[in-house]
């Protein structure tokens, strides 16, 4: 490799959506610009690295030393998805996750969902629950009575992918999911709310669990997002969070729903 070549590639190495968030870990936890790390965003990176096939060294002993803080079924649930990727089950974490006799996990619908990703499993109770609340358009809510959205309806088709539900439920759910995309090729999480770089990575996410192909438009939509640094946009007028932002993106570049 001549030298021009090998400037270009350290160059395009360093600007990488991964570098810019292994750039943000430190002591194995990771935080936005100035902020302080927690479990919860580190959860996040580890995510979209590992989704990415990259590495996340010391991640996993503080994400353990952070379990006992964890109170939210869904925050339980995220980190224990965090640490299965990088390789560890924690009994601890899923023990806290049981299901009510209705099958729901925690407080809301989108507990459940998160849950059954962190379970790597769901009972027929519970998959009859999630079943249950999908609405009439084919969509799903972040809790029960709550309107349907773009976000909480690819969780639950990643929740359905775990629980091995084909077939009609699936269908609607992804049709209802591409009444979110916009002309820019982007997804939004509500109706006439705009488009941005999280809601087109769960929407991503979605398509793959339901074993659907994503729009071509979202990822070209994700690309005009990219920064100089490597990382993304939160939508094409803001430029918020980040190492979140960026490291749920490379989840959907890498067309990786979760459970990784």
């Amino acid at each position: 490799m001549g030298v021009a070549a090998f400037v270009a590639a350290a160059v395009l190495a360093a600007t990488s959506p991964v570098a810019f968030v292994q750039s943000h870990g430190a002591g194995g936890g990771f935080s936005e610009t100035g902020g302080t790390p927690d479990a919860l965003l580190t959860s996040w990176a580890v995510l979209g690295l590992r989704a990415a096939g990259a590495s996340a060294p010391g991640s996993l002993t503080y994400l353990q030393s952070q379990e006992a803080s964890l109170t939210a079924t869904t925050d339980v649930a995220l980190v224990a998805l965090a640490e299965e990727s990088l390789g560890e089950r924690s009994e601890t974490l899923l023990a806290k996750l049981v299901p009510r006799p209705s099958g729901q996990i925690g407080p809301t619908l989108n507990s459940t969902y998160w849950a059954v990703l962190a379970l790597g499993r769901s009972s027929p109770a519970t998959t009859r629950f999630i079943l249950a609340h999908q609405a009439k358009g084919g969509g799903f809510a972040w809790g029960i009575g709550g309107q349907p959205d773009s976000n909480d309806t690819a969780a639950a088709l990643e929740a359905l992918r775990v629980a091995r539900v084909h077939g009609s439920p699936v269908a609607r759910a992804v049709r209802f999911l591409r009444t979110f995309e916009n002309r820019d090729g982007g997804f939004e999480l509500t109706h006439g709310r705009g488009s941005d770089a999280q809601s087109t990575a769960w929407a991503i996410q979605g398509f793959v669990a339901a074993g659907a192909t994503p729009p071509r438009a979202a990822f070209a939509y994700l690309a005009k997002l990219k920064r100089a640094d490597g990382s993304y946009r939160y939508s094409a007028r803001y430029a918020a969070t980040p190492v979140w932002v960026t490291s749920q993106v490379l989840a959907a570049l890498a067309k990786k729903p979760f459970p990784l």
